[in-house]
């Protein structure tokens, strides 16, 4: 159990403020003189006709019975209590600009320009993003690859002690908790090396949310002692795509950190989707421990099915090493596609294409699929059969492929001098040597495999070549055909 308290069933945590105030609000048929402009939908009747008013009848605007979320001090602030205690946190605060806004705020609220900040490459891309807007220095440890996944692992705590032992200034470390695929690093220990050399230890938990309320599953970033972590509740959670939570510890000044969250931030804030926010919390305290229960029992189901098939590898707990795999999130349905001859993205657009299965993503050599509250086991099923028919179907020779999802950086200079820099576009062949100047990914999972300031090198461009020709998405630089890239002058 990581947090006793979130897993108590308390009389306040059935409140749910927001929601509350925005159905006495209903009930009231205020005549709106104010935004937004569709005047609870009667100005956009498509909108409306799309969405319900039921929806549409309650995206309203800040006032004084709803708060506001710049400067709450009523509804909302109560809803950021009931957070803070459901998550274990001195203090929570709700996000709707998605986990990328808690992330940026969580960064920039710990560094500023010229300092160092230690962490793991394989982050995504809204760590890199705030180091651009802030000026710090990242120190990049370089996670271990399992070899015949292809897939980054967590940081060893031999790797973090020597960052943190070469870099006594810098003023965080970051960590996943966990990746994309599931990986925890050892994050207890992880918090014990940077509060006894005097840094911050800050955690992008945007797959951990059930980790605060599932027996059996990682530890909890609050629950391991972290100053400030990032929850993306829309992901496991249940809440409205874009809502977010950003919690912080007891030695962290929470009204400095609504001052940075207020410098990006939007001052329209969303009662759609903090009400999300609100209601899932709810939800979370009172059924989230049983819910996540039967998913992880979902997911390893799933991992036995698949793996009878034969030709995939639906990875588990059996890649825990104690070190750059500390923990596995057993809810995590990640599988192996290479052997039967198919890349990860090739898997998942036949999925789509021909079985009308969407799953999270899929790369070079992976494909996940995102289980969580809303799932069942008959589409566990549907999801398993139809990769053994893929298997039967499209199974081929897999010499040739690739496997690599992380290709070690080569960091010429900071992000932001790099992104800010005078710059030159040249054709993709011709910036091999170069700095790149942008952001080159693979989205999802949204994990650079160029950022600002990285030399470009010939084994990431034949990364470029590879996943393009694969189909997988790509993302970030300037040209939308990556047929050309910013570089340094």
């Amino acid at each position: 159990m990581n947090n006793p308290r979130t897993h108590s069933i308390q009389a306040h945590q059935n409140r749910a403020p927001i929601y509350e105030a925005l159905e006495s609000f209903r009930q009231m048929r205020v005549v709106p003189f104010d935004v937004p402009g569709h005047k609870r939908g009667r100005g956009n009747p498509e909108l409306t006709a799309f969405l319900g008013q039921q929806c549409i009848g309650v995206d309203v605007n800040s006032m004084k019975p709803l708060d506001n979320l710049c400067h709450p001090v009523s509804v909302i602030l109560e809803a950021e209590k009931l957070a803070a205690d459901a998550f274990g946190a001195a203090h929570a605060f709700l996000m709707v600009g998605g986990t990328t806004s808690s992330v940026q705020s969580m960064i920039l609220a710990s560094c500023k320009r010229g300092d160092e900040i230690i962490l793991p490459r394989n982050v995504h891309k809204s760590v890199i993003n705030a180091l651009v807007l802030c000026g710090a220095v990242p120190v990049y440890v370089n996670p271990d690859v399992d070899q015949r996944l292809g897939i980054s692992l967590g940081m060893r705590r031999e790797q973090v002690a020597k960052a943190i032992a070469e870099h006594p200034k810098a003023v965080a470390v970051l960590v996943n908790n966990p990746t994309y695929y599931g990986v925890c690093s050892d994050l207890r220990a992880i918090v014990k090396m940077a509060h006894a050399a005097g840094m911050r230890c800050l955690a992008d938990e945007a797959h951990g949310t059930h980790f605060y309320f599932g027996g059996g599953l990682p530890v909890s970033a609050m629950a391991a002692g972290a100053d400030m972590a990032s929850v993306s509740m829309h992901k496991s959670g249940g809440s409205l795509t874009q809502s977010s939570l950003l919690l912080v510890g007891p030695n962290v000044h929470a009204g400095y950190v609504r001052q940075i969250i207020n410098l990006t931030q939007t001052t329209s804030g969303s009662y759609l989707l903090m009400s999300s926010l609100d209601i899932s919390r709810r939800n979370l305290a009172l059924r989230g421990r049983a819910v996540f229960h039967q998913v992880a029992d979902m997911a390893e189901y799933a991992r036995q099915e698949i793996n009878a098939v034969g030709g995939y590898y639906a990875f588990g707990r059996e890649l825990m090493n104690g070190d750059s795999v500390f923990d596995f999130d057993t809810t995590k349905l990640s599988v192996h596609t290479l052997d039967i001859g198919l890349a990860g993205i090739e898997v998942y657009d036949i999925l789509r294409e021909e079985y009308d299965i969407q799953i999270e993503f899929g790369d070079i050599g992976n494909i996940l699929a995102y289980l969580s509250m809303g799932d069942r086991p008959q589409e566990v099923e549907r999801l398993v059969s139809a990769l053994a028919e893929i298997r039967r179907r499209y199974q081929r020779d897999p010499t040739g492929l690739l496997n690599q999802e992380y290709v070690e950086p080569e960091v010429v200079t900071s992000p932001q001098e790099a992104f800010y820099a005078e710059k030159v576009s040249l054709p993709l062949a011709e910036t091999r040597g170069r700095v790149c100047s942008e952001f080159v990914m693979c989205y999802p999972p949204g994990i650079p495999l160029l950022a600002p300031g990285e030399r470009v090198t010939a084994e990431i461009l034949e990364h470029i070549r590879y996943a393009k020709e694969k189909g997988c998405s790509m993302t970030g630089p300037e040209d939308p055909d990556l047929e050309r890239l910013n570089v340094l002058a």
